[in-house]
């Protein structure tokens, strides 16, 4: 089977005959399997995807959905209503879920084919996929360096074609990130235009569904058919979705936070590639502003502080009382806690939830958590001022390309402060994507993200796919 360009030329080929939704389906599976050894997947679900692409296959064109015959792969996070959710983790091993995520059943609805779910960081925290109790993803491009994280998986199964589209998790770049590596295309939509419900919690404030594609003109697609209301996530943005990628001959006020491009940790490489197409944006009669941003240093502390703490509390309910790891014996109760919760935990989840403990106990409540709740603020409405005078924020998506497996991983700080360019959308709940451009001398992709105001997503999306024209 060829690899199609969009989600249109796929569908135009099933119209023809070309093609079948369970020739598709075939074909992915054997992608999936004679790339094994990427490990992007835990769990592949050839007998219900081939299954549904069988009664794809049988319905009249005018029956069609949207997503009809889309291929698409879920990150490990997303309950799929009888198939094994495990969030990466040894705590939630054997566990099969009881229910269908919002956005897995809207992607059902609209007849996409469900193929596997996918690798991640445990419980989403990392940013690299070194987390994982099932073992590292491999970037496609380099199998000696890591494909990002927390949903390297995701990013992994859409570079290596594996799968035509996949969703991810996004609370601080876990999408954005992990598409910079491997070179696609990752989006974090606002806050709230994605249901979480049926998205296993790390920082409730922060999560976000998000998607990964080829192209921007596929995650405007899938987007249309998962966003909106749900009544099962309060959460969740109380307007019908309904965008669409058009061509524009507009001039964009572009902006970008000087700061973030004067970083001492940003590689030289990438800060050259980035001026140079801010240059070639002017030239094409855009405006690119630099702007002061006195945040910055705050930004990553922030974070910090409050999804540690978040995931604190979320985490809490993994006991191994109702369901997940049970370590088994006659302990007292509190030594059965512990040994549940210290065997079934990784490291790095044990490190967040101590943290999160930390900064919500009694003595540092005020100092910490309350304080950056209060630069949380700050930095939300820096943001919205920023956009009363811009159209879109460029910024560097990492200070680095993908790193080589165990560069990093021994040094917990240096890997969160990589996460600067990343956790300000979440923390300011604005749109973002990352958009593919370059190739570093070391052969890795890198590219960069655009901001809009929150709620102005397809904008986001047309402006992005406006600028992956601009070379």
């Amino acid at each position: 089977m060829q690899q199609f360009q969009n989600i249109t030329a796929y569908q135009q080929a099933l119209r023809s005959k070309s093609i079948t939704c369970v020739e598709a389906v075939n074909y992915y599976i054997q992608q999936i399997a004679t790339k094994k050894h990427l490990n992007a997947f835990i769990n592949t679900y050839e007998a219900a995807a081939l299954k549904q692409a069988a009664e794809l296959d049988a319905l009249p064109e005018n029956q069609w959905k949207p997503l009809h015959g889309v291929v698409i792969a879920i990150k490990d996070v997303l309950n799929y209503k009888g198939f094994p959710v495990t969030a990466a983790s040894r705590m939630l091993e054997n566990y099969t879920s009881i229910y269908n995520a919002t956005s897995v059943q809207r992607l059902l609805d609209n007849g996409a084919i469900i193929i596997g779910s996918c690798n991640c960081d445990e419980f989403a925290m990392g940013s690299s996929n070194e987390n994982s109790a099932f073992g590292n993803v491999l970037n496609a491009a380099d199998e000696s360096r890591v494909p990002g994280g927390s949903s390297g998986g995701s990013a992994v199964a859409v570079q290596a074609g594996l799968c035509m589209a996949s969703l991810g998790s996004d609370t601080g770049g876990s999408v954005r990130q992990p598409a910079d590596f491997c070179g696609i295309v990752g989006y974090k939509p606002t806050y709230g235009r994605i249901s979480r419900y049926g998205l296993i919690a790390y920082a409730s404030s922060f999560d976000n569904v998000g998607i990964f594609a080829n192209n921007v003109e596929d995650i405007s697609v899938i987007l249309n058919c998962i966003a909106g209301e749900d009544p099962h996530d309060g959460t969740s943005i109380r307007e019908t979705y309904n965008g669409e990628i058009t061509a524009t001959d507009q001039k964009f006020r572009f902006a970008y936070l000087k700061p973030t491009i004067d970083l001492p940790g940003l590689n030289p490489e990438i800060k050259t590639a980035l001026e140079s197409y801010f240059k070639k944006l002017e030239d094409l009669g855009h405006s690119v502003t630099a702007i002061e941003f006195d945040l910055l240093d705050f930004i990553v502390p922030t974070y910090y502080v409050l999804t540690t703490a978040e995931a604190s509390s979320n985490l809490s309910r993994y006991d191994g009382v109702r369901y997940g790891y049970n370590s088994g014996g006659s302990l007292a109760l509190d030594d059965f806690y512990k040994q549940n919760r210290s065997n079934g935990f990784g490291k790095e989840v044990k490190r967040r939830i101590m943290l999160g403990s930390f900064v919500l106990s009694a003595g540092y409540y005020d100092a910490y958590f309350n304080k950056a709740q209060q630069i949380r603020r700050l930095i939300a409405n820096k943001t919205k001022n920023i956009f009363d005078n811009y159209d879109a924020l460029l910024m560097p998506v990492s200070p680095h390309t993908a790193f080589r497996f165990g560069e990093k991983s021994g040094d917990a700080v240096s890997m969160y402060l990589a996460d600067i360019y990343t956790v300000y959308a979440n923390l300011a709940g604005i749109p973002a994507i990352s958009i593919p451009k370059f190739t570093h001398s070391n052969g890795m992709p890198f590219g960069f993200q655009v901001h809009t105001k929150s709620q102005a997503d397809n904008q986001l999306l047309n402006i992005a796919n406006y600028l992956t024209n601009v070379n």
